[in-house]
């Protein structure tokens, strides 16, 4: 009787945690793209494309330049990232229905199915959509990894977990989590092309969000901006050092994830 009452809870608490740690692979692929896997750059980007980028449907190699682009021009007009940061703030309708996309599977469906047969149609780059080069370009590996992952439950006598404890998280939470974290780190923040205390936002994570957001120290996006190269175990120091500095005081600073989602669905 209590496993009839428990198992039901798992899964879904299962497939949160399990998407936020996929969101923890491309974190770490993010600091491969900054060489922060390996003082050996072969060895980290092996690990940050193979065991990071890969299994989730990135590339290090697209995602590199791009990023450091991001960083290069962080909230100005030349920055790639920009078109995830410069709609909001939004409505608390229109943010609830991207998030229902998300958690539906329909943000997957339309970067990993829809993109890839763009890709496959088309024969130059600049006639598809930036998505669809990406993932034109990431297909192949990521379905290999993927095969060989289920190959590997299978063989274990668990197929089933590699649809309902690796895909389902991944169409769904991975989604979802991934765009709040381009929320928190850029959207409604005060952009400046002279003060670097202004690209980013660093919003102060409980354990829960820790667990289900952000992991890997994510939420300390303000000081990654301020010093790029500094590795993710190392930001919260970092952190308390920039605070306690004159300076600190202008760094964009949000008390959790909730009041960054308010502000961010603010527009009525």
């Amino acid at each position: 009787m209590a496993a009839a009452v428990i198992w039901p809870l798992l899964i879904p608490v299962s497939i949160a945690v399990i998407g936020t740690r996929q969101l923890g692979l491309a974190i770490l692929m993010h600091e491969a793209a900054h060489g922060g896997l390996s003082t050996d750059r072969r060895l980290n980007d092996v690990l940050g494309h193979w065991l990071c980028a890969v299994p989730v449907g990135a590339s290090l190699a697209l995602y590199r330049p791009y990023h450091l682009a991001h960083h290069k021009y962080a909230q100005q007009a030349e920055d790639p990232d920009l078109v995830l940061s410069a709609p909001f703030p939004v409505t608390r309708a229109s943010l609830g229905r991207k998030i229902v996309r998300d958690l539906t599977g329909q943000t997957f469906f339309k970067q990993r199915v829809l993109y890839a047969f763009q890709a496959f149609r088309t024969r130059r780059d600049e006639d598809m959509a930036e998505g669809a080069v990406v993932t034109g370009r990431s297909v192949a590996p990521f379905l290999l990894v993927n095969a060989a992952l289920l190959l590997g439950l299978t063989l274990a006598g668990v197929w089933w977990a590699y649809f309902v404890l690796w895909l389902l998280p991944l169409a769904t939470w991975f989604p979802m989590v991934t765009r709040l974290r381009n929320i928190a780190e850029h959207a409604c923040v005060e952009g400046s092309a002279t003060d670097p205390f202004r690209a980013a936002r660093t919003t102060r994570a409980a354990w829960w969000e820790r667990a289900f957001l952000a992991p890997y120290w994510v939420n300390f996006h303000a000081e990654h901006h301020l010093f790029m190269h500094v590795p993710c175990w190392k930001l919260p120091a970092l952190h308390r050092a920039v605070r306690a500095t004159p300076q600190g005081d202008r760094m964009e600073v949000a008390g959790g994830y909730l009041a960054v989602l308010a502000e961010a669905s603010s527009r009525t």
